[in-house]
């Protein structure tokens, strides 16, 4: 499972960068994998024809890493909200089984344009965000597993660890933001955890994709970054303890448009 040591190199470094965002915004780095994983699939010669979908499955594995470490340093910190954690998990896990069949089944040039686009909506909103009404609280159980449900679907659609979506609702619910991140960290373990299976179940009797692999989840590239990701998700999740958060996410806004335009081009 070694792959050249040049891709092996760009697996390490992409882990780092992921693994430290995931752990700094508790939103998994889903979306810097795929895009980035998707140029480096097609630069190592990988079909085109199911390139993107290969990136939204292995991305998802990665994320199994970044969101496992990322939540015990959180847990340590003392700012993962369990009970919430346990409201949206069973939204959580039927929402991913449902984005992971829309995912296999629509084409890769489909699936470009609704992540591109995804990524400009979600980079507009880190920039200007919106504050929340001070008498808004959390849903009933009803209304957590409909926003799990919401978020498990498009999170998985996308390869995101739901923090995309997690981060802005817990704060929209008065929820402080440190402790909106810490628990969306622990959502993403789950989110990714089922959504890796439908990934590797919705892409299992593809024979032309790279091996070893499951489906599709390209093991070299889940092993490799996934790796670095546990060293630098920690370090993340410690300084968004310490930095001023929201001038970082309007950088990390930034980038996500730099990105998603790339793919569209």
């Amino acid at each position: 499972m070694l792959p050249d040591f040049h891709w092996l190199l760009a697996y390490l470094a992409l882990g780092a960068l992921t693994g430290w965002l995931g752990g700094l915004f508790g939103i998994g780095g889903g979306l810097i994998l795929v895009p980035v994983l998707a140029f480096l699939f097609q630069a190592q010669g990988i079909s085109a024809d199911h390139v993107l979908q290969l990136a939204l499955g292995s991305a998802m594995g990665i994320i199994l890493f970044t969101a496992l470490a990322s939540l015990r340093k959180h847990h340590h910190l003392g700012v993962v909200r369990w009970p919430t954690v346990r409201a949206l998990t069973p939204g959580i896990l039927l929402g991913t089984g449902l984005g992971t069949w829309i995912a296999t089944q629509v084409s890769g040039h489909f699936l470009a344009l609704f992540f591109a686009g995804f990524v400009y909506l979600v980079a507009g909103h880190l920039w200007f965000g919106s504050k929340p009404h001070p008498a808004r609280q959390l849903p009933g159980k009803a209304g957590m597993t409909a926003f799990g449900l919401f978020t498990g679907s498009l999170s998985s659609l996308v390869s995101i660890g739901g923090g995309t979506f997690v981060v802005p609702f817990l704060v929209w619910c008065n929820i402080p933001l440190r402790h909106a991140i810490g628990t969306a960290a622990a959502v993403g373990f789950p989110l990714a955890a089922g959504a890796s299976l439908g990934y590797a179940i919705g892409g299992w009797h593809i024979s032309e994709l790279p091996s070893p692999h499951a489906g599709f989840a390209y093991f070299p590239a889940i092993f490799w970054t996934g790796l670095a990701s546990i060293f630098t998700a920690p370090l993340g999740a410690q300084l968004a303890h310490r930095l001023n958060v929201e001038k970082l996410r309007k950088l990390f806004a930034l980038l996500l448009v730099v990105l998603a335009t790339k793919l569209l081009m």
